[in-house]
């Protein structure tokens, strides 16, 4: 089964915490003599979620080596902040293999650890291995009141908005020959002389005859007057507009149950049931 740091399983639990305790903030202790021997540096699960083993990093104690103990091998006092590695010795944490934060952990590194524990080799096949055949390490103590978290996966839906083009609005100058057609008015002088049809005789007595006489008349012509205005032929708005499509989404979630296994009558009160 493969294993995994608890931040790797559940990226958002930032902070393992027990009865209010960050696993950090926990102190490692021997039971044997009371004697400190580090601190919890992580946790790991099985792809369940289940707990398996404490990262316990042995600070000044064997020159800050880490190793795994298993939850079968741990009590936790929430009073005292403190975690107690049960029949945990000097001599075993030498002999255990060392515990990288980048390494896998695989069946023969988890059985190197549980032989340093259980002091020899057990004869167990590796595809069939299963936690629950060894309770010495990794069953919870019955007198450890660890408060153990069920999980629950959930789908977490976020927005990334990102750019996808753009639209850029300009003026340019084109340039045309335009044609207009405007009539335009001349004047001109028309003179007109005609022989009267009945010729009328007067006597010249009575008629004045002289020079100097002159009949004005003004000659007037237009002109086309052609000049340019400038006008708005067109306005333009530019706005953005925002549509809204749902993207479903479909994923597979797990969730963890409790399964309590109850053998005789032990008085079992589960104030949930």
């Amino acid at each position: 089964m493969a294993l995994y740091k608890i931040a790797d399983l559940y990226p958002n639990y930032q902070e393992s915490v027990f009865a209010g305790y960050r696993i950090q903030d926990l102190e490692v202790f021997s039971d044997r003599d009371n004697h400190k021997v580090g601190s919890v540096h992580d946790l790991i699960v099985d792809e369940s979620g289940r707990f398996r083993y404490f990262v316990i990093d042995t600070g000044l104690w064997i020159f800050g080596k880490k190793v795994l103990l298993p939850v079968g091998k741990v009590s936790i006092d929430y009073k005292l902040n403190r975690v107690y590695a049960l029949g945990l010795t000097r001599e075993q944490v030498e002999n255990l293999p060392e515990y990288k934060d980048d390494m896998v952990i695989d069946y023969d590194y988890e059985e190197k650890v549980r032989t340093g524990y259980r002091g020899q080799t057990a004869n167990y096949n590796r595809d069939t291995y299963n936690y629950d055949s060894e309770p010495e390490l990794y069953a919870i103590p019955e007198n450890n009141s660890q408060n153990l978290k069920l999980y629950e996966e959930r789908l977490v839906v976020d927005k990334d908005r990102f750019r996808t083009g753009g639209v850029t609005i300009g003026k340019h100058v084109e340039t045309e020959t335009a044609k207009a057609s405007v009539p335009v008015e001349k004047e001109r002088v028309v003179i007109e002389r005609t022989v009267p049809k009945n010729t009328e005789f007067v006597n010249p007595e009575n008629v004045s005859f002289g020079s100097g006489e002159v009949a004005q008349i003004d000659v007037y012509e237009e002109t086309a007057d052609i000049r340019k205005q400038a006008f708005v032929a067109e306005e333009v708005a530019v706005r953005k507009e925002v549509k809204t499509d749902s993207v479903e989404a479909q994923e597979t979630v797990r969730r963890e149950r409790l399964d309590v296994d109850v053998e005789g009558n032990p008085g079992l009160v589960d104030h949930n049931r």
